[in-house]
């Protein structure tokens, strides 16, 4: 191994751990964003547990890492497909570090995607990209934000008659009940966000690895593993603020009953794209499932202008990712390898 390639190595490990770092606390908010805003937990607690749980989350599988790592273009026929690593990284977090300026709940699986898109269309063309296998991953992040709306309501809808059911009409024991549900839910969210989102990290590295020639298999080393589970955890302990205010307060007012059922949709939508060996956007089924059950209590109350500018955000990310990972691959490798 030359010391270029270890160089650009070790650039792409550092940069994938910032990514999955900023992907930290910029995506904070889905799993604990409810917990805090029903007092379930208090916000130190909240992100600590949610820390831990991510990274043990983080450790749990590798099929998402494989599909960020070949399902989009296949590093070991790309030439020079370590700089294209660097270039999707480097659109990834400046568009993540702006959405989260700006509080707004973008997807880091969006940027991810678009970015490494991007950088393979200037760096080796159209034909090196799988479309097939981007197909399927874009379906998926579009279908799951509306499987998550509907599973939302259809779960809180249940619950709402099972609570009619029991004759229970004391608003203060049902909300002292559902605390203690949305403590659980909101660790079991925790797991499987790190067990989606740790694992774009160990794709890309495991990309730039193989890219770079350090290995010849899409299989996720375990030093990666620790690494990006550490990254992540790390970032989630810091806490994002600004995002956490929009999920908890400008999307819906959140009980403890409608708390619980969105993290609980969550955290079942999650697990069954993990278990697929997909990537989602976590930020989108959550968001989408607090909207969902929080509309069978009281829907004229659903902020939508704050729904319509998340929506928005959705939309563009990944053309933006494009054309971002694009320019900076041009302007940084295109002239130099």
């Amino acid at each position: 191994m030359t010391t270029t390639v270890l160089i650009t190595l070790i650039a792409i490990v550092f940069l994938a751990l910032a990514f999955d770092f900023i992907n930290g606390f910029h995506d904070t908010a889905n799993a604990v964003a409810t917990s805090i805003s029903t007092r379930a937990m208090s916000p130190k607690v909240a992100i600590i547990s949610a820390a831990c749980l991510n990274f043990v989350g983080a450790l749990y599988s590798s099929e998402v890492a494989k599909t960020i790592g070949s399902g989009i273009a296949d590093p070991s026929k790309i030439n020079h497909g370590e700089f294209i690593v660097i270039a999707a990284l480097l659109s990834a977090i400046i568009w993540n570090l702006a959405t989260w300026y700006y509080a707004i709940p973008s997807s880091s699986s969006h940027t991810l995607i678009g970015s490494i898109v991007g950088a393979v269309l200037a760096g080796a063309g159209a034909d090196y990209v799988k479309w097939g296998g981007l197909g399927k991953i874009v379906l998926i992040l579009v279908l799951s934000p509306i499987v998550a709306f509907i599973a939302g309501y259809i779960i809180m809808t249940i619950i709402k008659y099972l609570v009619i059911l029991t004759g229970n009409k004391s608003r203060s024991k049902l909300n002292r009940v559902f605390k203690f549900f949305q403590i659980l839910s909101a660790w079991l969210l925790s797991f499987s966000h790190g067990g989606n989102d740790a694992q774009k990290a160990m794709g890309i590295i495991v990309f730039g690895l193989v890219a770079a020639g350090a290995q010849t298999t899409m299989d996720v080393p375990l030093w990666v593993k620790i690494a990006a589970a550490t990254a992540m955890g790390l970032g989630t302990s810091i806490g994002g603020w600004k995002i956490i205010k929009t999920i908890s307060k400008n999307l819906i007012k959140i009980e403890p009953i409608n708390g619980f059922a969105s993290d609980l949709t969550s955290s079942i939508v999650i697990q069954t794209s993990t278990h697929m060996g997909m990537p989602l956007s976590t930020t989108h089924v959550i968001s989408s499932a607090i909207i969902g059950s929080g509309s069978v209590l009281r829907f004229h109350e659903v902020k939508w202008g704050t729904v319509t500018r998340m929506i928005v955000t959705w939309i563009i990310t990944i053309p933006i990712s494009i054309i971002l990972s694009y320019v900076l691959y041009t302007v940084l490798f295109k002239f130099f390898v």
